[in-house]
């Protein structure tokens, strides 16, 4: 990897999610010969309109989703599945609004395609105030950095999750049976601290992202898909069955964890990174909004169907991540065990964002002979960097919120109505349109800043205790 490839590659935004790095935007300018257009036809490496959608649909599951049942119980049986909607209609919408934006810039200023972060300074410098103006160059940067932070962020929430999941399977062993079907509480026989798992974990981790080479991840995010999938399907199967009476369970949650539920959401519906990335790769691009807004849906009905069967069936002992809760038999132990495996390859795909952004400042400054070195050294202390971090904050629940709260809200809720309102608003914007976008951006800001303090809050003085005890019923 020459110092030279490194400082002219210019970064694409992937998916903050698991969309695989060879999926990215072709690289090649000279196929764009339409002038004025942002649409490229006709390419050999391009995506039919099902096999974006299938990116899309992988793009969006991954831990989030596990959390979901958990974030269900912080809001309430009924204002769950009715917040999950909310959000999901407007994280959609803010995404239509950041096509949107790319597509006028790309008409504008001639160009093929533009990223998250090119579209954001752009529409800086779109603004009539010329301290705006100006200061553009930081609307990429500031993307660039919510990126790192969601992408290491995810790095961090693997890190618990494996942790948790491989110490339960380990520690449930010796009462593991074959019976899937018998609703009793196994006692889990106690072994090391789960942040001893994640030390466990990081020699490996280091040496998975030590891999740079695009077609060998784009191996490990096939393996991964594929056991995530299977996963889900058994995770499925089992929470149809035998569901309680959901009467004991509260319609509405106290405000106080309803911050949690914010987060939780929001982290899970942050797929807008790759967005763009996947419009640009259509053979058509013209029918990306259609496929967006089907393949959306789709996820919206999985988050919220996944969300309300986890707590119906697990009630009150339902925990970070659905699959703790499922019962100590050997089907479903593989099933942990699966996820686990497709969350340890995912880690892989998820470090290669942050890495593409903040490697190359390293490298192009240390001597060629020196590049590799630097490279592998950068890329051992980042994976540190969220091993540390993961050790900090070792509850999954919380994890997972506070990087939704963190950075999440601002990619997927805030910075897109501003971005709408910097770029159309010296053509003419109407009030509602205006209003529309703050109110969107506020929502996300106050997401933001209560989800936050919520969850620092519940770090440091925790309501009650992680349950540790799983059991295969809400009532056993």
């Amino acid at each position: 990897m020459s110092t030279q490839r490194l400082r002219n590659e210019d970064y694409r935004d992937y998916s903050s999610t698991d969309v695989s790095p060879e999926e990215s935007p072709s690289e090649d300018l000279n196929s764009f010969s339409s002038p004025g257009s942002y649409q490229r036809f006709g390419e050999s490496n391009s995506t039919t309109w099902f096999q974006t959608l299938i990116h899309l649909l992988k793009g969006n599951i991954g831990t989030g989703l596990l959390g979901l049942p958990l974030a269900v119980k912080n809001a309430g049986i009924l204002m769950g599945p009715l917040s999950l909607l909310v959000i999901g209609l407007v994280a959609v919408h803010c995404m239509g609004i950041l096509v949107k934006c790319a597509h006028h810039f790309c008409r504008r200023l001639n160009k093929p395609f533009v990223d998250y972060g090119d579209t954001v300074m752009y529409g800086l410098e779109a603004t009539p105030i010329s301290w705006l103006r100006n200061n553009a160059h930081w609307g990429r940067h500031t993307v660039d950095f919510f990126l790192i932070v969601t992408q290491l962020g995810f790095c961090c929430v693997y890190f618990v999750f494996l942790a948790d999941n491989f110490k339960q399977v380990i520690e449930a062993a010796n009462g593991t049976t074959t019976n899937c079907h018998n609703n009793e509480t196994v006692i889990l026989t106690p072994t090391m601290d789960s942040r001893l798992y994640m030390l466990a974990f990081l020699p490996f981790l280091v040496l998975l992202v030590f891999v740079r080479n695009l077609r060998v991840l784009s191996i490990f995010s096939l393996l991964a898909n594929i056991t995530m999938v299977v996963s889900l399907v058994m995770i499925y199967q089992f929470i149809v069955q035998d569901i309680p009476d959901p009467k004991f369970l509260p319609l509405v949650a106290s405000w106080q964890t309803y911050p949690l539920f914010f987060g939780t959401a929001i982290f899970a519906f942050e797929g807008i990174g790759m967005v763009l990335p996947l419009e640009n790769k259509m053979k058509d691009p013209r029918k990306f909004s259609l496929i967006l807004y089907v393949g959306m849906a789709i996820i919206t009905v999985l988050y919220i169907s996944l969300g309300c069967l986890g707590y119906l069936q697990f009630g009150a002992n339902i925990q970070g991540s659905i699959t703790l809760n499922l019962p100590n038999c050997w089907l479903y132990q593989s099933v942990k065990l699966l996820y686990s495996i497709g969350i340890f390859f995912t880690y892989a795909l998820q470090f290669y964002v942050p890495a593409e952004i903040i490697i190359p400042f390293f490298v192009a400054r240390a001597p060629e002979h020196c590049e590799l070195v630097i490279d592998l050294s950068v890329r051992t202390m980042l994976v540190c960097l969220t091993c540390v971090l993961a050790i900090l904050v070792p509850r999954l629940d919380l994890v997972i919120s506070l990087v939704g709260s963190v950075s999440s809200s601002a990619l997927a809720l805030i910075i897109p109505p501003l971005l709408e309102i910097a770029t159309y608003y010296s053509e003419g914007m109407s009030p509602i349109t205006i209003v529309k976008d703050a109110l969107i951006s506020l929502l996300g800001f106050v997401g933001f800043v209560v989800g936050t303090c919520v969850t620092l809050y519940e770090l440091i003085q925790p309501s009650s205790a992680p349950i540790f005890v799983n059991s295969t019923s809400a009532f056993v």
